[in-house]
């Protein structure tokens, strides 16, 4: 089949049709959260691929694993759907010498990848790059990506990307701001799903009266589309650039903590810590999840660190070594020196039991609590803070929270973590009482570790 005998229905509005316009080096769809950005660049990019034979792109994200709920689920359902029904795309799934990617029959190619494991991308050159949620990467990123766009199959190489906006000192607005690159600055009324001329559609009334609910900083950025810091905001120093870093391998000799919030409706927290020998507290696994027991999310933290070392060799297609007497588990990492837990005893006896372990609970001292944070997050005699966030860390994704425009892990709550202002009043010293699950089991953390001695761990029988 011809690609000229494919039949692709795609009508771009607004900033949608100036991306398919624009071939400026470096080029950001910039704007609230709906508006279409990631399906205008795939589109471009898939309708490149199809046009100039021989053309390579490169879809990215900064982690490889974030992709596949995201750009690929739009770029499977809506942009190449009819294209990987017919034959002219076909998906391959990588091997030691090549990274996964969508193959046309014309000679093109577009590799999947994040730069979590960017040695195998970066191996080779490029035509087009798209890269979803360019907030995530650091400027060398970016930087790293630029120096491979020269394949030289079509008439202009580009990077382009979108984001939500975040901070306005953000690397990526600050270049844009510069010059570097050309922000289009998107809007809900571009999105025909959510507008027909200046008429809500029926899906676009739900959707926008979810981000019209939201407030403060959310509200701007997602609702908006502004570059806004929050205000109020408790941990002013926090940096993406600086306080997020890629994925590691941990030293076994690094001592693990885990911290615990409790919920039900509001969102279950257990945040996994190491920390390094000079004492910096690294965030590398979280569970950040609503509407399961306690016992379900105790199960499922220690299938994160566990695994089966001698199996039963059962058969069957449903049998699991965590659940299995037969089959004998391991630690696949050091256990933890406390379980520090929100006070709420039943959960915590619950807990226990399920894990095998005791917990501490928590200093809930929340004055003290955030300004040790505060402190940790800035710049130490070393030049490095003494708390991060590892990228990556989320366990699992609650696309309930998604849905309702709500953070799905810590990492997305410390930005909109602010003071309690009332207008006409001075500030008082608590933050606002939502969203804020993940900074509480990360204040746990700190106050165990600077505002008190460690416990000494019990191992339940």
């Amino acid at each position: 089949m011809t690609t000229e005998q494919l039949a692709h229905v795609y009508q771009p509005y607004g900033t949608a049709q100036d991306v398919m316009h624009c071939r400026a080096p470096e080029v950001l769809m910039s704007g609230p959260a709906g508006t279409g950005k990631s399906r205008a660049c795939m589109e471009k990019l898939h309708l490149l691929a199809l046009l100039n034979p021989r053309m390579r792109g490169l879809i990215v994200r900064k982690t490889l694993a974030s992709l596949g709920s995201t750009a690929l689920v739009t770029w499977r359902e809506w942009v190449a759907r009819e294209a990987l029904d017919s034959g002219v795309v076909r998906w391959y799934g990588g091997s030691p010498q090549e990274s996964p990617q969508y193959r046309y029959d014309n000679g093109s190619v577009i590799t999947i990848g994040g730069m979590d494991k960017s040695s195998r991308i970066m191996s080779s050159e490029y035509d087009v790059c798209y890269v979803q949620e360019a907030t995530e990467l650091t400027e060398t990123d970016w930087e790293a990506i630029t120096t491979r766009l020269r394949n030289g199959k079509i008439s202009f190489q580009q990077l382009m990307a979108d984001c939500n906006p975040d901070v306005p000192h953000h690397w990526l607005k600050r270049r844009c701001d510069s010059g570097k690159t050309v922000m289009l600055n998107c809007r809900h009324e571009d999105n025909p799903i959510l507008f027909t001329g200046d008429e809500l559609t029926e899906r676009g009334r739900d959707y926008i009266g979810k981000l019209d609910a939201l407030t403060g900083v959310r509200y701007q950025r997602l609702r908006r589309g502004l570059w806004v810091a929050a205000e109020g905001l408790i941990y002013e120093d926090f940096s993406p650039t600086l306080h997020l870093v890629d994925p590691f391998l941990i030293p076994q000799d690094w001592t693990r903590w885990w911290t615990v919030d409790f919920g039900f409706t509001n969102p279950f927290v257990l945040q996994m810590w190491a920390e390094d020998p000079d004492g910096r507290l690294f965030l590398y696994k979280e569970i950040y999840r609503t509407r399961r027991l306690v016992e379900d999310h105790a199960r499922h933290a220690l299938r994160l660190v566990q695994r089966c070392a001698e199996c039963c060799e059962d058969a069957r297609s449903e049998h699991d070594c965590h659940t299995c007497s037969g089959c004998r588990l391991e630690w696949t990492e050091p256990r933890p020196r406390a379980v520090i837990c929100d006070h709420d005893a039943e959960d915590r006896a619950t807990l226990e039991r399920h894990l095998g372990m005791s917990t501490s609970p928590a200093k809930k001292s929340v004055s003290d609590g955030i300004q040790a944070a505060q402190s940790r997050l800035k710049i130490a005699g070393d030049g490095r803070p003494r708390l991060f966030l590892m990228r990556g860390a989320l366990a699992e994704r609650d696309e309930g929270l998604a849905d309702v425009k709500r953070p799905v892990s810590t990492e997305e709550e410390i930005t909109g973590y602010v003071w309690d202002q009332k207008p006409g009043k001075p500030p008082k010293e608590t933050p606002v009482k939502e969203n804020d699950h993940g900074m509480d089991a990360l204040r746990y953390m700190v106050a165990e570790r600077d505002l008190g001695g460690r416990p000494r761990m019990r191992w339940v029988g």
